[in-house]
């Protein structure tokens, strides 16, 4: 082989070794590498998982935490990405909406201690003084490996928020009677007396999010009245979300003593905690208890500290069912799946049980979540597994958003975070 032959050898295996990594970009919550889990981005000092939104310019940073099951670590780099109300990329360079350097190092990483499972848990909190963030909007986290950007290990989305507008709104049984008992309406109004918008009904949308889910979200909602300089959301249709039911749970916060919807505990290689079988609900009444609506907490309360010794388990769930449902795959769902169907949590159905089952390893937290199906669309279906109810409390988060007229991108003026009881009406 001659020596040209070898260089291009040489630049072929090179470009294979560069691109083995390489993975479509998702502008979504996701995990690319299956040794990364517990991956939680909140305001810096929220045990529990709040919508990660800061204010521009203040002080309110964000905190991404995230563990890798090895007991070795790994080099890992970030970057962030603005996008648009409907997270696409923006227009924007990234010089025009970052200040300092355009991308950095995940320095702080601590090995966890007396565990079943070893890891290294990572952690970032931003902005930072060596990168902060200059225009509102929406944002992609990108988290790759070893200064390879092609390399990406996860992304989360984040908001970052300026406070020009005032909304406030109601939930309420649905407007319609065939869907008032199954659905809940989400009604808003916008002051915007302070900000100027030349054309509210081209220039600003409105995005609705059920319990921090993008999954089910309503987007690009455009104003239907205005009147002075009230923008009034009011609509019977475009502004509906199935009211579901409240989340199942279980609480593994500690593994050595009694916990809550555990039918029982063993230790192999992992202690393993099997959950009371669960039944499927569609065409019960409403039952009303206390949720997280489907989020988790992060806690160990054994006596050691959860950051460096909470420990992974392996978690067996059932849902008896004398067929398997014709609607589809049945999947475990709420924050612990990113809200999405994910395969890791698709469960497999058994007839010598009569149940569909899944095994699937998590960390010692209290845990919301709900059986569903595949719905249109890549959404869930919760009809055939748990039902939908009017009266269930939920979570609203109210997103507004402006086309900016210079620069051409999305900013975030307005917020409003509302409860289905506690912003009831009923009228």
């Amino acid at each position: 082989m001659n020596f040209k032959s070898i260089l291009i050898s040489f630049g072929l295996v090179l470009c294979a070794s560069v691109n083995a990594h390489a993975v479509e970009l998702k502008y979504e919550n996701y995990i690319y590498d299956s040794l990364l889990e517990t991956v939680l981005l909140s305001t810096n000092s929220n045990v529990y998982n709040p919508l990660a939104i800061m204010d521009l310019g203040a002080t309110n940073a964000l905190k991404l935490k995230f563990d890798r099951l090895k007991a070795s670590n790994e080099f890992y780099q970030y970057t962030f990405v603005h996008c648009t109300a409907d997270w696409k990329v923006s227009n924007l360079q990234k010089t025009e909406y970052l200040e300092g350097n355009t991308m950095g190092s995940i320095e702080e990483f601590k090995f966890s201690t007396n565990t079943f499972q070893q890891y290294v848990q990572y952690e970032l909190v931003f902005p930072n003084q060596d990168m902060d963030l200059t225009k509102s909007g929406n944002y992609l986290l990108i988290v790759y490996r070893n200064f390879d950007e092609e390399d990406i290990v996860l992304t989360r989305r984040f908001m970052v928020f300026e406070n020009e507008t005032s909304v406030t709104g109601t939930v309420k049984p649905a407007t319609n009677p065939s869907d008032r008992f199954y659905k809940q309406e989400v009604d808003f109004e916008v002051d915007y007396k302070d900000y100027l918008i030349q054309n509210p009904f081209n220039d600003v949308n409105a995005v609705i999010l059920q319990n921090n889910s993008w999954n089910n979200s309503i987007y690009n909602l455009k104003p239907q009245f205005v009147n002075n300089n009230i923008l009034q959301f009011n609509y019977e249709n475009e502004n509906l979300f199935n009211g579901v039911s409240e989340f199942r749970f279980f609480d593994i916060r500690s593994l050595r003593n009694y916990s809550q919807n555990v039918a029982k505990k063993f230790t192999d290689s992992l202690v393993n905690v099997v959950l009371n079988a669960g039944e499927i609900q569609s065409s019960k009444t409403y039952v009303n208890w206390i949720d997280f609506n489907g989020k988790r907490v992060i806690q160990n309360t054994d006596g050691a500290d959860v950051t460096e010794n909470g420990d992974y388990t392996l978690v067996h769930f059932s849902l008896e069912s004398p067929n398997k449902l014709l609607a589809g795959d049945v999947y475990v769902y709420g924050e612990l799946s990113d809200w999405r169907l994910n395969e890791r949590y698709k469960m497999t159905y058994i007839p010598e049980r009569n149940a569909y089952y899944l095994a699937v390893k998590l960390k010692q937290s209290y845990y919301n979540y709900h059986y569903v199906v595949p719905g249109k669309n890549g959404t869930v279906e919760y009809a055939y597994t748990e039902g939908n109810h009017s009266e269930t409390e939920n979570d609203y988060t109210i997103l507004l958003y402006h086309k900016d007229a210079f620069y051409g991108y999305d900013r975030l003026i307005g917020k409003a975070m509302l409860n289905s009881l506690t912003s009831r009406d009923d009228d």
